[in-house]
């Protein structure tokens, strides 16, 4: 199971942030268009009460509202995993602000036979991240008590790291760096 997590304040950026314009397409759209041509099932997008607009128009995916959003990543995490183990599924979480992810790095993860974390530059494990279910129904009552997957993924065992390829794990936090990826997806 896909899980978009979209479900951000987008403070930094002024608000508006996974609809605003990114080389010719929403922010957000790019996320749900990596899974596509990866071959990926549509799943769920996470979203605040209000969904973002590119949620909203995504044919064949579930929208899930986070009524805790508020209360950072970690919750939404939390409901990507229970919905996970709810279906008895595997499940890939990638974020809608990282429109430089490739097709690659997805099919790499899912491609795991262990539970598999992208390995930033800097050696930390993080998002996109592909979690088996029987670690998901290890890590589950953790979810939303350390407010992220992060700290979680460093104490499974046999976890696979995958490395992305470079200037791909770049997330927008504001409209400078919208600005950044928009001109690499462009080039």
């Amino acid at each position: 199971m896909v899980v978009v997590l979209a479900a951000g304040q987008a403070r930094r950026f002024g608000g508006g942030k996974l609809d605003a314009d990114c080389a010719g397409k929403p922010l957000g759209r790019w996320a749900l268009d990596a899974v596509a041509e990866a071959g990926l099932q549509q799943g769920v997008i996470v979203v605040r009460s209000a969904p973002p607009a590119f949620a909203s128009k995504a044919e064949g995916w579930t929208i899930l509202t986070n009524p805790n959003a508020d209360a950072g990543l970690g919750t939404s995490v939390r409901l990507a995993a229970e919905q996970a183990l709810l279906a008895g599924r595997d499940v890939l979480i990638l974020l809608a602000d990282m429109p430089l992810v490739t097709v690659r790095h997805l099919k790499a993860l899912t491609g795991c036979d262990t539970s598999a974390a992208t390995r930033y530059p800097d050696g930390a494990t993080g998002v996109p991240v592909c979690l088996r279910s029987p670690d998901l129904a290890r890590i589950h009552d953790w979810l939303g008590e350390r407010g992220g997957a992060a700290s979680i993924l460093q104490g499974l065992e046999g976890l696979s790291l995958v490395d992305a390829e470079p200037d791909t794990l770049l997330d927008v936090d504001t409209p400078e760096q919208l600005e950044q990826v928009a001109a690499k997806l462009r080039g």
